[in-house]
């Protein structure tokens, strides 16, 4: 039995709107093992969420198109070809999505008990009105909620509570893969330091595996066995959390996420950011779309759209640095 659980293989998507199209994604492949957390990273645009929602087939129905690839999951083979009463059986029992800001993923009307209710009504109809209260208690004492407080409003918790029983709702029916786009926006430091470990002690507890998207290297580095960075719409470099970590041998995008992380062991007046903005996903460069912000960028950048390059065991890089060419002085 393959230990596989999901493959992106060469996904694109789109946005199509009155102003034009947006290719957001292009190309996208990464795959995740059974028990690992991935680490997606990169800025703000890069595509990470979208990503997310491409797996969850959730793009918006009238703008958001996926052109390319496949989503091999367990068993259940390509998702692209299930349709959307296969899915909606999916959604929140085998693939579970953790969104941006608990403030505004509860309903601030309902009881969050409730909430976490409607996944058992949804996805285990058989349990009967008992059984399915006792799971809700039994899930909110997981992540550190006492029951008794089931029967309040969101408005009720604060912001580290709130990101608490979102967590509780995406865990509630056990699921084999959880997303967690940027689970710890808008949480102080202690709070997201607990916030992350409770999902680390119910990800081995539940044996479920997690893509979690950030911008935080910090946190990759602490929480993720797989690492994939992200930049205008491409997987750009990605390996095991050691390679990306330990290794001299890096796309120069991820260089610059580096350089802008402070680093306590040197003496520096300033940080090193990366010159320059994300490219507009409606008229992207042409070559490799990093090419007008790199420092090291040589004329074959600029026309030529770079191969995914291995360095050794699973690191990757998709960069023309690492296929010879002369840097433009």
């Amino acid at each position: 039995m393959s230990n596989k659980l999901l493959e992106i293989k060469n996904i694109s998507a789109e946005y199509r709107t009155d102003d034009g199209v947006s290719k957001v994604l292009n190309d996208v492949s990464f795959s995740l093992n059974n028990g690992e957390t991935l680490g997606l990273v990169g800025e703000t645009g890069a595509g990470k969420t979208t990503t997310a929602l491409a797996i969850m087939r959730l793009l918006p129905k009238r703008t958001g198109f996926i052109t390319g690839g496949e989503i091999e999951f367990a068993e259940e083979g390509n998702l692209l070809e299930k349709n959307e009463e296969i899915m909606k059986a999916i959604r929140g029992h085998r693939i579970s999505m953790i969104f941006q800001d608990p403030m505004t993923s509860l309903n601030p009307v309902i009881r969050v008990g409730e909430q976490i209710k409607e996944s058992f009504e949804v996805h285990m109809p058989d349990l009967s009105d008992a059984e399915m209260e006792k799971k809700v208690d039994e899930i909110l004492e997981m992540v550190g909620i006492p029951a008794s407080r089931k029967r309040e409003y969101p408005h009720q918790f604060s912001g580290g509570m709130k990101q608490r029983v979102v967590i509780a709702m995406a865990l509630s029916c056990e699921p084999e893969l959880l997303i967690a786009d940027e689970p710890t926006t808008a949480l102080d430091v202690t709070i997201q330091a607990q916030v992350l470990n409770m999902m680390n002690e119910l990800k081995k507890k539940l044996g479920t595996s997690m893509i979690l998207i950030t911008h935080d290297l910090g946190i990759v580095s602490q929480n993720c066995e797989k690492v994939a960075v992200m930049y205008a719409g491409s997987i750009i470099e990605s390996g095991t959390a050691e390679e990306i970590f330990t290794k001299d041998e890096h796309h120069p995008y991820t260089v610059g996420l580096f350089g802008s992380i402070p680093d306590l062991n040197k003496v520096t007046d300033r940080l090193s950011p990366i010159d320059g903005l994300m490219p507009d996903p409606m008229d992207l460069p042409e070559g490799c779309v990093f090419h007008p912000r790199c420092p090291k960028c040589m004329e074959i950048c600029k026309t030529k759209v770079p191969e995914t390059v291995s360095l050794g065991g699973e690191h990757l890089v998709k960069c023309h640095l690492f296929g010879g060419g002369e840097i433009d002085g």
